[in-house]
């Protein structure tokens, strides 16, 4: 730690009644760069003390210290995590009167939005009552056996430590379930369903051939099989708990304007209000309409020449999206097409210098895990930054437990443009650059609690700014589905709070969607539910969007001829996943 030295100066007594007596004088307070030197080392003790406190949280952030412990979700668990909130919030404290740099006074910002987080989950938002959908145990024993951070018999008897606490951990969790919703009690049926294919034949298997002693194979399979029964039962009890809530009624999903603006604030952390995003959103979608419009009336003669265009502008806005999504790979080849695309994307990331990628972060197109089905069609699962090597899961699901019909509908919508779209969202240079940008943050604090809205923003931004620099060559069907996309952002966010907030029925909602932007009833469908299965995060991709893209404009007048797109990103995504509003500050600190 830097010290910075002072002379010590002697005041000498000229008094002959006086011997000289050296006085000391206090050297000068520490300043803003030793503070933060201080506030680091701070920060690490804080997210050290984190990984005790959920050894699962750790295990996804890519340590695997605590890997073999499961934490029994049960009341004492959480009277041991506001006491964990109480502890670090009067440490941060100690700083608020004294100067920080920009990065610090950021980092201290999530750190203490985090610690209102954990404590607003369990004394206000309370799901853990109402949300039969957070207790899982799959996800972290798939990680254990999939990623091969250790040797097998190293992770094997992680695994066997964890198994351990399965038990008890469905025995909290049932005695939790209080007066629950039947939207989430279905997904955590669904879920712990798919949750037994992790533990299947091939972990035994391997745990049998393994280096394991004789005793901790028989210890494994005798713990395999009572993890199975217990996930077994779990769901027993829940449909059960189904066939109670259908006959005499469920907890609205619904969780009303205070709750929503509470969580938005933590959540978003925008400096707007869910209330003021809204409305922002409601007037563009107006614009966005008026785009698609615009380029409808371009493309009509091309595709239904000597047809007039109706005079109902959305009519003739869907007749020709409705035109043009016949174009779409087959049901069967629908993850195939998306491994296809990515290296395409990469070569035009490269070819116009936009990012620098990484070659030698992996990035992994995978069907979607069972267990995790059932919320979104496409997602990413990234590595931790203490475990930035391993590999990053793009996980798109197939279509195989679709009807024919049902296939046919969500293929339309994600047909040949919108999947280009959607691969840059999810994979190149959206999710997968961004959060390899994030592990090789230097401050540990702003890849590790990440802002949803930036990570979110990012790929919505990402989706804009490739069409901008001339992905697809500007053709004008892809920016009439660029526009269909980002439509479906910004409806994301009035439907989001119109369900929670101001109680809008699925008709509305559909209505919203199919009609208002244009989407094929199975997505509307698969979006009216995953709505009624989150709240606020919906809002993230709109918010954060509009955010980043503003900035960037903003930062063009600032920087003038210099401002280069490449350097803008680069700098950008340097900070981690902070909240936009803190990159901002930070980047203009420096900007002149």
């Amino acid at each position: 730690m830097k010290r910075i030295a002072v002379a010590g100066l002697v005041a000498l007594g000229l008094s002959a009644c006086q011997s000289a007596q050296p006085v000391a004088v206090e050297p000068p307070p520490c300043l803003a760069q030793c503070q933060a030197e201080q506030f680091q080392q701070l920060s690490q003790q804080m997210i050290d003390d984190l990984w005790r406190l959920s050894p699962t949280w750790a295990l996804y952030s890519g340590v695997y210290d605590y890997a073999d412990q499961l934490v029994i979700p049960d009341a004492e668990a959480r009277q041991r995590q506001l006491a964990f909130v109480a502890k670090w919030r009067q440490a941060l404290a100690a700083y608020d009167s004294k100067p920080l740099t920009g990065n610090a006074r950021t980092d201290k910002a999530l750190l203490e939005n985090l610690l209102d987080s954990m404590e607003w989950e369990v004394t206000r938002f309370k799901a853990w009552q109402w949300n039969p959908a957070q207790y899982n145990v799959a996800g972290p024993f798939a990680r254990l056996m999939n990623e091969e951070y250790a040797e097998l018999d190293t992770r094997l008897k992680a695994v066997l430590g964890r198994m351990a606490n399965v038990g008890r951990y469905y025995a909290a969790a049932r005695d939790n379930i209080d007066n629950p919703t039947l939207e989430h009690t279905q997904l955590a049926i669904l879920q712990n369903q798919g949750g037994l294919s992790v533990f299947n034949e091939t972990m035994l298997e391997k745990a049998r051939a393994s280096g394991l002693s004789d005793a901790e194979k028989a210890l494994f399979e005798k713990r395999y099989l009572e993890t199975r029964q217990a996930i077994l039962s779990f769901v027993g009890h829940l449909e059960q708990l189904e066939r109670q809530l259908k006959a005499e009624g469920a907890r609205s999903f619904r969780i009303g304007e205070t709750l929503y603006e509470e969580k938005f604030a933590l959540d978003i952390q925008s400096g707007m209000t869910a209330k003021q995003l809204y409305e922002k959103a409601l007037a563009d979608r107006a614009q966005a309409q008026k785009q698609m419009l615009s380029i409808t009336e371009q493309l009509w003669p091309k595709y239904f020449a000597g047809q007039p265009m109706p005079s109902d502008n959305q009519q003739a806005v869907r007749q020709l999206i409705d035109h043009l999504s016949a174009r779409h790979v087959k049901r069967e080849d629908f993850v195939a097409e998306v491994k296809a695309q990515i290296p395409e994307l990469e070569a035009f990331v490269r070819q116009q210098d936009l990012i620098t990628l990484d070659p030698n972060k992996p990035l992994v197109v995978r069907e979607t895990p069972p267990y995790m089905r059932g919320f979104a069609g496409a997602s990413i699962s990234a590595p931790g930054p203490f475990d930035k090597e391993a590999n990053t899961y793009y996980n798109v699901t197939p279509l195989d437990g679709m009807t024919d019909e049902q296939a046919e509908s969500y293929l339309r919508e994600y047909n040949h443009w919108i999947l280009q779209i959607l691969n840059i969202h999810e994979a190149i240079p959206g999710h997968y650059t961004q959060l390899v940008y994030s592990n090789e943050s230097p401050s540990l604090v702003k890849a590790l609690f990440g802002n949803g809205a930036m990570v979110e923003g990012w790929a919505v931004y990402a989706e804009r700014m490739m069409l901008e620099e001339g992905y697809g060559d500007f053709e004008m069907e892809l920016w009439l589905m660029y526009w269909k996309w980002n439509l479906r952002v910004i409806t994301n966010t009035i439907i989001d709070y119109e369900i929670q907030v101001l109680g809008a029925d699925e008709a509305t909602v559909m209505d919203h969607l199919v009609n208002g932007a244009f989407q094929q009833q199975e997505e509307a469908a698969q979006k009216w539910r995953r709505a009624t299965l989150s709240q606020v995060q919906l809002t993230s991709y709109y918010a954060g969007f509009r955010e980043i893209y503003d900035f960037r404009e903003d930062y063009k007048q600032v920087k003038g001829g210099e401002f280069d797109l490449k350097a803008f990103h680069e700098r950008f995504l340097s900070y981690g996943s902070a909240p936009v509003k803190y990159v901002r500050a930070l980047m203009l600190e420096t900007a002149q």
